[in-house]
């Protein structure tokens, strides 16, 4: 029996889209498998993504077996705001074969394709804020939340398949109780300034401050490569997700004069709380997570947020704030008992790769993202 490729639109049955990886990934120790509702809610037309996107989903069956995934979305305001007709792909995942990982890039492309796209770029899923790129260095790291896991072959699937490598981005690991002198020192003098101030992010109020982070995000990126800003939408469904997991102590603001100045928001690695799971929070899954997460915690964290504004950090006497902020972040895990920090950039990023240095961090893992001409 060939292989065949079947098309499921949003809001269709994601059962083989979701149970693949448990076949994909046996005996991968490393490899966690995803709370199936939160994929869901991901593939849900009231995801806020799909108020400015269109997307679908694709499974490949040998012999009746599902052996491989993939996504394919085109977002409609990253299209209007980087003038490039670029689709994308996500969540691939297969068998060692050749054959399966091309026949579903070419569901993908084809989708894409229809949709007038000149160039397929990915894996995305969804978006950069999420997992972006395929695991090429690094297999031997702890799962990571919100971090892509995939089997050493898949980049080279990805190549035969007639795509090349767009960027990489890299995945650094601070150790909160190792934080070299200098940054202290570091911290100790942008303590001493009048003007500076930090305070936690109220986490009651999460919808107004992640407002506050959005406008920080915004301009400390500017045009940067591949930003599309949240919408209103967006950024409710974000303050809604945090309060759900947000530790006060790993949200820090920094203000100058009154004015939001930089940002640092961590998240507890969940992948270790739900690693034996398999995806379901039925019958005793959501009892179990819940007393793991207040009871036990992590050992690590995970950055989901990280900004200075630029009018800031072009100034000699604020240009140390982003390292100011990583390390009032690690030492805050530090007192918490974490013994991780992850934090994810663009490996042509200089300025977060010399702050990472600084803070004796370590790269981790390389991630890759892939693109080709339709």
């Amino acid at each position: 029996m060939g292989l065949e490729i079947r098309e499921t639109p949003l809001g269709g049955k994601l059962k083989d889209f979701l149970n693949v990886v448990d076949y994909v990934y046996r005996g991968v120790p490393h490899y966690v498998r995803p709370l199936d509702m939160e994929m869901r809610d991901r593939f849900s037309l009231k995801n806020p993504f799909f108020d400015r996107a269109e997307g679908a989903t694709f499974t490949a069956y040998r012999n009746g077996w599902c052996v491989g995934r993939v996504s394919a979305q085109v977002d409609r305001e990253h299209l209007a705001r980087h003038d490039e007709a670029v689709g994308f792909f996500g969540f691939l995942d297969t068998i060692d074969d050749e054959e399966v990982s091309r026949a579903l890039l070419e569901a993908a492309g084809n989708w894409l394709r229809a949709r007038d796209m000149k160039r397929m770029r990915g894996p995305l899923s969804l978006t950069l804020e999420e997992e972006c790129g395929c695991l090429v260095e690094g297999f031997d790291a702890p799962s990571m939340v919100a971090t892509p896991q995939h089997r050493p072959y898949q980049g080279g699937l990805i190549e035969q398949a007639g795509f090349g490598k767009l960027k990489d981005f890299r995945t650094w690991q601070l150790s909160p109780r190792d934080v070299p002198g200098p940054a202290r020192s570091r911290e100790q003098r942008l303590d001493a300034l009048s003007e500076l101030k930090t305070r936690h992010l109220d986490v009651r109020n999460l919808d107004a401050e992640l407002f506050l982070v959005e406008q920080i995000l915004n301009d400390a990126a500017g045009d940067n490569w591949g930003l599309v800003p949240w919408t209103t939408r967006a950024r409710s469904k974000q303050a809604a997700d945090l309060k759900l997991i947000a530790i006060p102590e790993l949200a820090t603001i920094v203000e100058v004069d009154g004015e939001p100045a930089g940002v640092v928001l961590a998240v507890p690695n969940l992948n270790e709380l739900i690693y034996d799971l398999k995806g379901s929070l039925v019958p005793l899954g959501l009892p179990k997570l819940l007393w793991r997460l207040k009871v036990i915690g992590t050992k690590g964290c995970r950055v989901r947020l990280f900004a200075v504004r630029r009018k800031f950090a072009e100034q000699a006497a604020y240009a140390e704030l982003g390292s100011f902020l990583l390390t009032k972040l690690a030492g805050a895990a530090a007192r918490l008992g974490l013994e991780s920090i992850t934090l994810t950039g663009r490996e042509e990023d200089q300025s977060l790769t010399a702050q990472v240095l600084a803070m004796g961090g370590k790269s981790r893992r390389t991630l890759r993202l892939y693109e080709k001409p339709l």
